[in-house]
């Protein structure tokens, strides 16, 4: 039996989810988008992964039913995307491809607060968190229309940053980021790091909360958020929402 092109496209549609990026700092921000395909596959958004969002103006686009390890943050303060560098092209979170990060290589410059999504991730459930592991810099929260958890980072945690991680700063000296000690290499070798919980330190039991540098300064200022990479078993880090409700997410920045 034929199936009509318009059936397929009407399904195709039936099973995306949609997702709002809401800016409501009162600066523009250039939100960014990025899906790790090796675990996604071809479920990533069609829309752009990189455009200006002015003051409290919102963006709302399809997201698929599969998509999996997709992450949104926000880039601040940015200027010529022509420039060759991320670091050149804003101050904080620029990515490779410059307005538009590239599918491939456009994960953003730390210090960048996160937004992280696994939709229909197994055992009937969608996970999605916010992630200070890469550090900060802005504030955010994750909302939904179904009722489930909704994570929600709204202290600015630039300003009372360790001064070890602080930065970087605006044309007026003002902190628009904090970096994770990781980020920061304050114990000097990323590759085998209690900070990174890499190398001999890769899990969970060898990567203790009481290894990691300033972790108390992001999980006190964000309960709701990953503050270290094996942050769950705090039980304030992973959220999740019955995949079966298909919910619709909002990112708030500044909320």
């Amino acid at each position: 039996m034929k199936v009509s092109l318009v059936a397929l496209a009407f399904a195709a549609a039936a099973s995306a989810r949609k997702m709002t990026v809401y800016n409501a700092c009162p600066f523009a921000i250039w939100p960014a988008m990025f899906t790790d395909m090796a675990v996604s596959g071809n479920q990533r958004p069609t829309h752009t992964t990189g455009w200006k969002a002015d003051p409290w103006t919102s963006r709302t686009f399809d997201v698929p039913e599969g998509w999996k390890a997709g992450r949104i943050w926000g880039r601040r303060n940015c200027g010529n995307f022509n420039l060759p560098a991320p670091t050149q092209q804003c101050l904080t979170g620029g990515c490779n491809g410059g307005l538009v990060c590239n599918l491939q290589t456009g994960t953003g410059v730390p210090p960048a607060t996160l937004a992280e999504f696994t939709l229909s991730g197994g055992d009937g459930l969608d996970y999605y968190d916010i992630s200070l592991v890469d550090g900060y810099n802005l504030p955010m929260k994750i909302t939904n229309n179904k009722g489930c958890p909704q994570p929600n980072c709204n202290k600015d945690l630039g300003p009372g940053c360790p001064a070890a991680l602080k930065g970087p700063f605006d044309s007026a000296g003002f902190p628009v980021g904090c970096k994770s000690a990781c980020f920061a290499n304050l114990d000097g070798n990323p590759g085998n790091s209690k900070n990174c919980c890499s190398g001999q330190y890769n899990r969970p039991q060898t990567c203790p909360v009481s290894g990691v540098q300033h972790y108390s300064y992001f999980k006190n200022g964000c309960r709701d958020a990953y503050a270290y990479a094996y942050d769950e078993s705090s039980e304030s880090a992973l959220w999740t929402c019955p995949t079966r409700l298909k919910a619709d997410f909002t990112i708030t920045f500044c909320p």
